[in-house]
């Protein structure tokens, strides 16, 4: 029997149709559908060791095998949210799980047991997380228009940054959404980007403390995409050197980190951009959108 092929180029895919569709990169061509019952998939993160997909719906977070198509079950089903997941990630070593739901929570998941080990209360709906690289942080980003840090040794908050946001609000607070946080591998940069796609950056060393009681400024805050665009997504690429964001003005935006510049308009798509994610070595680009297409640039 000959071994299983391995992918040396994983991408996949999933929407609104319950499906999760597996692609062969060069060609275009769908390699293996796996289904999702029951929910709309929300956000799909793969293992560093490419061996498992995870893949958040409402309310559950479940695990497929990515490299043995026979089994066409998930794994593991992750149970303890009450709303839908909208953010989801692993670990470096990729024993634990986090994820960010719209029930107001950020959960930490150690997957050996299918019930989550900590959860946090951000109180209000996550639209966003990410794991700072020293793997001892969560950042979330809310509906609440608040990026909250949450130390998983002493399981505290240990800030809550509301930006200076010019924007009209969309919380009952006054505030503006934060549609997206990340941090980038290097550390230097925490990228946060409101729903009216203001765009604000600071150095996470800086974010940790406060200076005479006053948050630290941002170091850059720049407008994605025009006034009246929603912004949708905002990723930092895995070599720390660009920034891309999605839009509903269907194109994805490229910005130079050291600088902010835009360098990169990408408009093919027909109608809103609402994923974008970079290749592990940073030299591609792969778009969703829900003109029902995926593009690799």
């Amino acid at each position: 029997e000959p071994p299983p092929k391995i992918m040396s180029v994983i991408l996949a895919t999933a929407g609104q149709d319950d499906k999760i569709r597996f692609w062969e990169a060069p060609s275009g061509i769908c390699s293996r559908v796996l289904r999702y019952a029951d929910s709309q998939v929300n956000c799909l993160e793969i293992t560093t060791d490419k061996q498992y997909l995870a893949a958040g719906g409402n309310p559950h977070i479940r695990l497929f095998e990515i490299n043995n198509s026979s089994n066409q079950n998930p794994i593991l089903c992750l149970e303890g949210h009450t709303g839908n997941v909208t953010s989801l990630g692993f670990q470096r070593n990729g024993r634990y799980l986090y994820s960010g739901s719209e029930d107001g929570t950020v959960k930490l998941w150690d997957l050996r047991s299918p019930t989550y080990s900590r959860s946090f209360d951000s109180k209000g709906p996550v639209n966003s997380v990410a794991l700072h690289p020293n793997q001892a942080e969560i950042i979330s980003g809310d509906q609440n228009g608040s990026i909250k840090i949450f130390d998983l040794g002493s399981s505290r908050c240990i800030n809550d940054i509301v930006p200076d946001s010019h924007s009209s609000s969309t919380s009952s607070q006054g505030r503006v959404a934060i549609q997206s946080v990340d941090v980038s591998d290097d550390a230097r940069t925490l990228v946060a980007a409101n729903n009216h796609a203001e765009v604000f950056a600071w150095n996470p060393s800086d974010a940790t403390m406060k200076q005479n009681g006053e948050p630290f400024r941002p170091v850059a805050k720049f407008r994605a995409h025009q006034l009246g665009a929603y912004l949708l997504h905002a990723k930092i690429s895995p070599d720390c050197r660009h920034l891309v964001t999605t839009s509903s003005d269907k194109t994805a935006r490229l910005f130079d980190t050291t600088t902010w510049q835009l360098t990169q308009t990408l408009s093919q798509h027909k109608k809103w951009v609402w994923d974008a994610v970079f290749s592990a070595d940073s030299s591609y680009l792969v778009t969703a959108s829900s003109d029902r297409s995926s593009l690799l640039w």
